[in-house]
């Protein structure tokens, strides 16, 4: 290696050239050798029956009117946990009372679990009707399926009453721009 801060190429055992950088200077300027020129100039493109490699995932990026600008949320299964509409739920009908962990995460479970097949019916309603969408009315007729008797047909009333609620109050709010 010369002294002064300069840059010496050595080859490695893979046969790519390697550069050996001076304390001094802390930069490096090599130039690729035969080796790899001719490496690059014989690789194949892969063939296409090889799985396809996952792409990259872009944050989109918008400007908003202050000229800031601001990530688009993507949607990612991160939807965690109930917990917290629990705890809502339970301060509502009984003050004093909590639930333990292991008792929050068997009514998530449970509860995930429930939705879970409440969609699966949902969609072999549709596709036996020979429908592309789920309905609100194939919603009901699989909670009522799944769930027997008195309690499919409280489910679905106490449903529908949350949803007027919620369109009801979405109509007095003032648009959202």
């Amino acid at each position: 290696m010369e002294n002064g801060g300069s840059v010496v190429s050595q080859p490695s055992p893979d046969g790519y050239e390697e550069d050996v950088i001076t304390k001094e200077t802390g930069t490096s300027e090599t130039e690729p050798s035969e080796t790899e020129m001719a490496k690059a100039e014989t690789s194949k493109p892969e063939p296409c029956d090889a799985e396809p490699k996952k792409a990259k995932q872009k944050t989109a990026k918008r400007k908003t009117a202050k000229g800031r600008r601001h990530r688009r949320r993507c949607h990612q299964d991160n939807f965690a946990s109930f917990a917290t509409y629990f705890r809502r739920v339970l301060k509502q009908v009984h003050t004093g009372l909590s639930l333990s962990h292991e008792a929050m995460n068997v009514m998530d479970s449970f509860v995930k679990h429930m939705f879970e097949q409440i969609a699966e019916e949902a969609g072999s309603l549709a596709h036996s009707s020979k429908h592309c969408t789920i309905t609100s009315g194939e919603i009901q007729r699989a909670v009522r399926l799944l769930l027997p008797g008195e309690i499919g047909k409280h489910a679905v009333s106490e449903a529908t009453k949350s949803v007027i609620r919620y369109n009801t109050l979405q109509e007095t709010q003032e648009p959202r721009v």
